[in-house]
Formats: structure tokens, C-alpha cells, sequence
């Protein structure tokens, strides 16, 4: 049967493109494990990924403003929930499988640290000497050797699909020469991701399945309909900023035409969906152009093309990178965010230097095999560590450990203003 996605076969009760990953033909777990009788290979990668320590801690690990400023501003959980549900909303309409994509979305912000990327940041710049910290490679090292729950192996054991696109959403690492594309040529591909592809070829050099490819636009829609919305709320910008971002006037103008004199946090909410609906629209029309050109006749095909397949089209890929510009001077260099930042550097960075010096520190489960270590070992134990803490437990953690702990509320005129840039 062909539908918009182009040549679709039923399986069971699913509908799947011919071009889409097929769990039944996974490529498998780096540690051999007996079928699920109830659920696919990626079904059950999403469940290990909600199920694990990293996931929860998401709920309080900020995204773009800190928790206790108000209920009403994202955390790292609430957008990947809202990248979960545009993921499978783009799977489910392009023939791929929705269990994959949303297990990818689920996971892909695994390893972004407390304070938003001002921790990122920060710990990069600790490690430096060390490897850097990169909240990729950190989602990898989680999934694959820092989550303890199971028995027979450490880190989750997800299926080769999961983790290729865990790690190439964005695109391929490597050139077809070998060398690291553009992204990573100046600093390098982060040593996890090699150490890992070195026992379990992720095949860095070749595009993700088209799954991983359908979440990474998924994040980008979820940032720039939820920034805007928080923006907005938390009076960084007022409505009428945002004519200045054509894509954002014109919607602005439909909404005044269908319901002239609407109220504010209601006008809020019809661009915030709008915004989320003409990505999404644009998405599948342009992807299934590209599909239809490129005629995959496997998801092999999909990985060995010269360029994404889920895509948006140029004029939205226009407005993506418009919005993201508006938001980058309005939100996230805003003088008082870069003053609040500033203290929450400063957080992370006595943390990283009270243990790295004192290891005992930490708890035991940190500190095990750490007895005459080298300092590299030691840095790259404190930075897992350090990464894993909610903003919570950075700042209870700097309060145990020094006698004042910089105050990252802020004053009521900067009616709470965002901590990091998502």
C-alpha cells in the first residue's frame, strides 16, 4: 500500500515504510539478550531509557529557567516530553517507527548537566586538559556505562540503532575521507564516542537512520515554539518584538484575523502552536519530497545518502535559524542571564575542584577504584558526577561543602529570567 510516506507494508499492527529501521531486523545489543516475546528491541530501549536514574533527573535539571521560579517554565523533562510527541507526530506520518523516534527523543538530552549549558560550559572548560565534556558524548557514557541497574552489563545495553542515532541525529562525525566534519574538526570527536565506536561500530562517517533524523528536528521545533512561549511569559520580549522575525509577524497576523482583540497568554498559546504546526507541516511535505527523489529502498539507503532525508524546506530552515537568532540576543545574552550564569559557574567550578582534590568527598559508589588514580581518571569521574546533579543537588552539594554558595535567584525586576539557553 502507498501512502504520503511513500511505499508502506503492514506489519502486525503497525504501518512502516520499506525505507523505515525495522526492530525485527535490528542489528542487536553490544551484549547478546534473549527476544521480548511482548515487545520490540526499541520498544523496550524507550521503556530501559524512562526507567532509568538519568531520566528522572531531568525533572529538575533546568532548561531554560531554574525550577523554583515557577511551575509554569520548561525543565529538561518537560521538552523532551514535547520532543517525544513531535517525534512520533513525524514518524507516524512519514512510514518510520514511532517506538524508535521516541526513544530517541526521550534520550537525547540524557546528558546535559545542572545550570542548562552554563554547567555544560563550565565542565568543558575543566576537563580540557582531559577530553572536554561534550552533553552528547555524556548521553552515551550514560547509556552505555554509567546507569547501574541491570545484572549482566553496566549502562542500559540499547539496541545499535539507538544508540548510532543517540549519537548522529545531528549528522555524520566523520567525512568519507575520515576526518571530523566541519562541527568537530577544531576540538576533535570526544573521546567517548571513539572509545564506544571502537568495540561497537556506530559507523560515524554515514547519516543516522531516518528515526534519529526526525527527532533532531523535533528538538529544534519543541526549542523554538517553548522558548518563545517562556520568553514571552516571563516578559523578555512582548508579542509585538517578535515583528521583527517575518515567519512570527505573519502568524501573528492570522491570529489578529481569526480573533481580533484576543487576549495576551491566549495570542501566547496560538503562536506557540501555530509555530509547532507549520514546522511539523513543513517537515513531512519537504521530507517526502526528498524521499521521493531519492527512492530509499531500505533504511540503509537512508544512511548512505548525501544528505538528510527528514528535513526542513529552506524557506523554514530560513525561519528556524531567524527565531533562533531573536532568541539568542532577547533570552539567552541577556545581560541579567549572563550575571545569574555567572554564579552558577561559579558552582559548578568550586564542585569540580573540592572533589577533584578530595575524591572521599563524593559518595562511596563515586569514589570506588579511585585510590592512586591519575588525575585525568579522577577529572573524568568528577565531571560524571558533577553532570548528574540536578540544579537542586549542585547547590545543597556547594552548601555542604563552603561556607556561602552563590544566590542564583533573581531580583524582582527581571521577572525571572532565563538561567541557559536550552
Amino acid at each position: 500500500m502507498t501512502g504520503s510516506g511513500g511505499d508502506v507494508r503492514h506489519r502486525g499492527e503497525r504501518w512502516r515504510a520499506r525505507y523505515a529501521t525495522d526492530p525485527a531486523a535490528t542489528r542487536g545489543r553490544l551484549i547478546p539478550e534473549a527476544v521480548s516475546p511482548t515487545r520490540s528491541d526499541f520498544q523496550r530501549d524507550r521503556d530501559r531509557i524512562i526507567h532509568s536514574a538519568a531520566f528522572r533527573r531531568l525533572k529538575h535539571k533546568t532548561q531554560v529557567f531554574v525550577h523554583h521560579e515557577g511551575d509554569h517554565y520548561r525543565t529538561r523533562l518537560t521538552h523532551t516530553l514535547e520532543v517525544s510527541q513531535i517525534a512520533r507526530a513525524l514518524a507516524r506520518a512519514l512510514g518510520l517507527d514511532e517506538d524508535l523516534a521516541e526513544a530517541l527523543a526521550l534520550s537525547h538530552d540524557l546528558g546535559h548537566t545542572c545550570f542548562g549549558h552554563t554547567g555544560e560550559d563550565a565542565l568543558d572548560a575543566l576537563t580540557k586538559g582531559h577530553g572536554g565534556f561534550d552533553h552528547n558524548a555524556q548521553a552515551l557514557r550514560i547509556v552505555t556505562r554509567l546507569e547501574r541497574r541491570y545484572a549482566g552489563f553496566d549502562g542500559l545495553n540499547l539496541a545499535w540503532e539507538t544508540l548510532e542515532g543517540l549519537v548522529k541525529h545531528n549528522g555524520p562525525l566523520l567525512t568519507p575521507e575520515g576526518a571530523p566534519t566541519a562541527r568537530w574538526a577544531e576540538r576533535g570527536i570526544p573521546a567517548a564516542i571513539l572509545e564506544y565506536d571502537a568495540v561497537h561500530d556506530l559507523e560515524l562517517g554515514r547519516f543516522a537512520g531516518p528515526e534519529a533524523q526526525a527527532a533532531a528536528l523535533a528538538d529544534d521545533i519543541a526549542y523554538d515554539s517553548h522558548d518563545l512561549d517562556d520568553g514571552l511569559r516571563a516578559g523578555l520580549f512582548e508579542l509585538s518584538d517578535l515583528e521583527e522575525v517575518p515567519f512570527l509577524a505573519k502568524l501573528m497576523e492570522e491570529i489578529d484575523a481569526l480573533h481580533p482583540g484576543l487576549e495576551p497568554s491566549r495570542k501566547i498559546h496560538e503562536l506557540a502552536r501555530r509555530v509547532i504546526t507549520r514546522f511539523v507541516e513543513d517537515v513531512i511535505a519537504e521530507s517526502t519530497r526528498r524521499i521521493e527523489v531519492l527512492a530509499p529502498m531500505s533504511v540503509e539507503d537512508i544512511r548512505g545518502a548525501s544528505a538528510p532525508v527528514v528535513a526542513f524546506s529552506p524557506a523554514l530552515a530560513e525561519a528556524d535559524t531567524t527565531i533562533k537568532r531573536f532568541l539568542y540576543a532577547r533570552m539567552y545574552r541577556h545581560p541579567s542571564v549572563l550575571a545569574v550564569r555567572a554564579q552558577a559557574d561559579i558552582i559548578v567550578a568550586d564542585l569540580f575542584g573540592a572533589f577533584t582534590a578530595n575524591p572521599a568527598a563524593m559518595p562511596e559508589e563515586w569514589r570506588v577504584g579511585l585510590d592512586g588514580a591519575g588525575g585525568g581518571r579522577i577529572a573524568r569521574r568528577v565531571a560524571d558526577y558533577i553532570a548528574g546533579m540536578t540544579d537542586t543537588y549542585a547547590v545543597l552539594a556547594h552548601k555542604r561543602l563552603f561556607a556561602t554558595t552563590p544566590d542564583l535567584h533573581w531580583s524582582p525586576e527581571s521577572r525571572g529570567l532565563p538561567l541557559a539557553e536550552g
